[in-house]
C-alpha cells in the first residue's frame, strides 16, 4: 500500500496528464486515465517480472524516446487549451469548446503509461521481485499484494481527480494557472525522457528553457501581427 501511495503522489507524466484532463474535460473523462494503468500494466508485469526481469537498454531508450515525443504532443494540445482560456466553469456547465472524445482520452492514457519507462523500471526492479516473492508463499499472497498496491495507487489517482474537481470553485485565473503548470510539467517530463533516451541528460534544463523562450517569442510575434 505504501508503494501504491508513493506512486500516486510523486508528480509524473501520468499525473500531469490526469490533472490536465480533469481540469479541462471534467472528472468523468479523467477517470478513464485512472484505469489506463490497469490495461497496460498486465503486459508490463508479465514481461518484466515473469520473463526477463529487465528490458535491454536499447529497448528502454526507444520507450523513453517515444514517450517523450508523446508528452510533447500532449503538452502542445494542453497549451492550446490554456491559450483558448477554457476554464473549469465552462467544462462543468457543458460549454467547453472542442471536447476530447472518451476514446481518445483513454487511448492517450494507455499510450502514455505504456511508453513511459517508469512502470517498466518499477516492475522490473521493485514490484516485480516483491510479486515473485509473494507467489513463492501462495497465490493468495500475490493477489493480496496486487490488490493492496493497485487499490492505494488508483485511489491516489482518484484523489487527484477529486482535488481538481473541487478546484472549480476557485477564481478563473487560478484555474488557468493550474493548466499552465501542467503544461510545463508535461514539457519538463517530455524533454527529460528524450534527453535520457539520447544520453544527453546534461542538456535537459537548457532544452527545456529554450523551448519556453522560443514559445514566448513565437507568441509575442503572433500578438504583434494581430
Amino acid at each position: 500500500m505504501g508503494l501504491g501511495v508513493s506512486a500516486a503522489t510523486v508528480p509524473g507524466p501520468l499525473i500531469a496528464y490526469l490533472v490536465n484532463i480533469a481540469a479541462v474535460q471534467g472528472w468523468r473523462k479523467a477517470l478513464l486515465v485512472v484505469i489506463a494503468p490497469l490495461i497496460t500494466d498486465a503486459r508490463i508485469i508479465v514481461l518484466m517480472a515473469f520473463i526477463l526481469g529487465q528490458l535491454p537498454a536499447q529497448a528502454l531508450n526507444l520507450i523513453q524516446l517515444a514517450g517523450g515525443c508523446l508528452l510533447l504532443f500532449i503538452a502542445r494540445g494542453a497549451l492550446r487549451q490554456y491559450q483558448a482560456g477554457r476554464a473549469l466553469s465552462q467544462v462543468y456547465d457543458g460549454g467547453a469548446a472542442v471536447a476530447i472524445s472518451w476514446r481518445r482520452v483513454l487511448l492517450t492514457g494507455i499510450g502514455m503509461n505504456f511508453l513511459s519507462p517508469g512502470p517498466w523500471l518499477f516492475w522490473g526492479t521493485v514490484n516485480g521481485p516483491l510479486l515473485l516473492k509473494a507467489m513463492d508463499a501462495s497465490a493468495g499472497h500475490a493477489l493480496a499484494f496486487l490488490l493492496a498496491f493497485y487499490g492505494s495507487f488508483l485511489g491516489g489517482l482518484c484523489f487527484w481527480v477529486l482535488l481538481i474537481h473541487q478546484a472549480r470553485r476557485l477564481p478563473e485565473d487560478v484555474l488557468k494557472y493550474i493548466i499552465l503548470a501542467m503544461v510545463l510539467l508535461l514539457l519538463w517530463f517530455g524533454v527529460g525522457l528524450i534527453t535520457a533516451a539520447i544520453e544527453a541528460e546534461a542538456f535537459h534544463i537548457w532544452i527545456f528553457i529554450a523551448l519556453i523562450v522560443g514559445g514566448l517569442l513565437l507568441r509575442a510575434r503572433k500578438l504583434r501581427q494581430i
